[in-house]
């Protein structure tokens, strides 16, 4: 079972925030070969939902508010470590971003960018695309859409 904590930027530990740092960094520059700038000015603004298990961080996402990012409130940077991903802790994440969403930002209808391969994974936690596939970091992407 993970156990998750949300907390905004200001709130993170500079160990928590070289930790989420360090595992983005791990799945998206290095296992995707996706060279991107992960620093993007957007992590002041969002809340962090940290996943445990066995108080070692395995899981992550960012959520934003509606309009700081996406016209509707969103979750990005999703993440469970490659060693952890058989136990069904991206569900449980994002469960935990939902929620968060739900709690703090008092809204149900959320946006995301979703990785293409992906789809199946966001469809069944109640996502539905829109739009046309697009690259983002050189990635196929496609606009995914729920109202929880």
């Amino acid at each position: 079972m993970l156990t998750t904590i949300v907390k905004s930027f200001e709130e993170l530990t500079k160990e928590e925030l070289y930790k989420l740092l360090q595992l983005r960094n791990q799945v998206f520059v290095l296992e995707q070969h996706c060279i991107y700038l992960d620093l993007d000015g957007k992590d002041q603004k969002a809340l962090h939902v940290l996943g445990y298990k066995n108080e070692e961080l395995i899981a992550y996402t960012r959520i934003f508010k509606p309009g700081d990012y996406l016209k509707e409130a969103s979750i990005g940077r999703v993440l469970v470590v490659k060693n952890e991903r058989q136990h069904n802790y991206g569900k449980q994440i994002m469960e935990a971003s939902i929620k968060a969403i739900k709690d703090y930002f008092k809204t149900s209808a959320i946006q995301i960018s979703a990785q293409c391969y992906l789809r199946k994974f966001y469809g069944d936690l109640g996502f539905l695309e829109f739009g046309e596939e697009y690259l983002e970091d050189d990635i196929p992407h496609i606009g995914m859409i729920a109202n929880l």
